[in-house]
């Protein structure tokens, strides 16, 4: 099992370019299978979750090809007729997002047999809205023994679909299957990440008419078929955030390239706010700490374009350092402060209760091997190792290797000290 190492204490300074967004590169990696021609994807990330998503199309149908081009990365998925219709229990659980091939396969051939994702370390994130939107569809479900048998064999129907509550995953699955269904499809409190509009331009380019992606009202006019496209993935706001928060973090400064600022807007006005200096540029932004300590600012994490919960622990383990004390509340998943014992291992004063938590600044963070426990997690312990003394370990890092691609050349390259420890094998997720 792979660690990364990080031996604190070096500032940042150089230029990070910021790769395609893994959230939104999933999502339109399952839209090839609405079509009989080509989707080319560019700006494509190269990551653990891409490629297990790679594999499980391929077992449906698709055929997936890597490769890079005069636009960079990209990915061709071409699946001319899907060969099966059922998703595995194996595959699915490796990543929660392969759920969303369940809309497709229904929307395109009228049957799918997909296995339920199964629990996740930072809260149940059920699929009921999911299926609830199948069904407003058209789709007849059934569940058994795990898995989640769809049948539409006339077709899905456009329907009114009203979520509950506000889901990304359930959103995007509604405009993946309803832009094959018979008829005008609304869905109402959509999400408005801007994963929603990027898989919008994507699923226009293929030749279907969705509009409102961004807003809580999305309509869908169904048609009968989709066209091969080229698409460019927006560029990775969580990631964006990421190095951003790096680099107020470690001190000096860092320009990030191929970025979209407006899209962390409320991270930025928290960084300014905390002393960091923040200035846009044409491509992204230069973020800029000249060595003073910062002030302690509060967070309170909500949908977009609120702070996202992606960059909660990041954000927390920037505070572990900044004068006086900060609150932390998190109103998006339960379960989602398991870092916090991590940093507190670092010499983090930290205390969680029920869905905030109070960080109490403290002079130094002292290195010491830690555990990741999920995706941001185990970045926000990377973070944190940049200032503390001496060399921090960080172990079960293939959490980070599905979210971050070559995290290390990127830090590395702007100064930081750190390096991977090759084991002796991944575990599956």
């Amino acid at each position: 099992m792979d660690r990364i190492a990080i031996t604190g204490g070096a500032q940042l300074n150089g230029t990070i370019p910021v790769s395609g967004a893994k959230n939104s590169a999933i999502k339109l990696m399952a839209a090839s299978l609405l079509t009989d021609e080509p989707l080319r994807l560019t700006n494509m990330p190269r990551l653990a979750d891409t490629r297990f998503l790679g594999k499980l199309l391929t077992r449906l149908g698709v055929q997936v090809t890597e490769s890079d081009g005069p636009d960079g990365q990209q990915t061709l998925l071409h699946a001319p007729e899907i060969t099966s219709g059922f998703a595995p229990y194996d595959l699915v659980r490796q990543m929660r997002a392969s759920f969303n091939v369940l809309g497709p396969l229904v929307a395109r051939s009228g049957q799918a047999k997909v296995s339920l994702p199964g629990g996740c370390t930072i809260g149940a994130r059920p699929v009921d809205l999911h299926l609830q939107a199948l069904e407003a569809l058209g789709a007849k479900i059934d569940l058994h023994e795990g898995y989640v048998y769809a049948q539409a064999p006339r077709g899905l129907k456009g329907a009114e679909i009203t979520f509950p509550i506000v889901s990304v995953g359930a959103t995007e699955h509604a405009m993946l299957a309803a832009v094959l269904a018979d008829g005008v499809t609304v869905i109402h409190n959509a999400a408005c990440e801007p994963e929603l509009a990027d898989l919008q331009d994507c699923l226009n380019a293929m030749g279907a008419k969705v509009e409102g992606a961004g807003t809580p009202t999305i309509t869908i006019t169904g048609v009968t078929r989709l066209k091969g496209a080229t698409h460019a993935v927006i560029p990775d706001r969580i990631e964006m955030g990421t190095y951003a928060v790096a680099a107020a973090m470690a001190g000096g400064e860092v320009r990030l390239t191929n970025a979209r600022p407006g899209l962390i807007d409320a991270l930025l006005d928290k960084l300014k706010e905390a002393g960091a200096g923040v200035e846009p540029t044409a491509d992204g932004v230069i973020i800029r700490r000249n060595g003073h300590r910062l002030d302690s600012v509060d967070i309170e994490t909500a949908p977009f374009p609120g702070f996202a919960t992606d960059l909660q622990a990041q954000f927390m383990a920037l505070m572990t350092t900044a004068k006086g004390e900060s609150r932390i509340r998190e109103t998006i998943f339960e379960n989602r402060f398991m870092h916090a014992p991590e940093l507190m291992r670092l010499g983090a004063d930290i205390s969680v209760s029920g869905g905030e938590a109070r960080v109490r600044g403290v002079e130094r963070l002292e290195g010491a091997e830690v555990m990741a426990t999920d995706l941001r997690a185990s970045v926000s312990l990377v973070i944190a190792g940049l200032v503390a003394r001496g060399e921090t370990t960080v172990s079960r890092i293939y959490h980070l290797d599905r979210g971050f691609e070559r995290l290390e050349e990127k830090l590395g390259a702007c100064g930081a000290q750190v390096r991977r420890i090759k084991g002796d094998g991944e575990p599956e997720l």
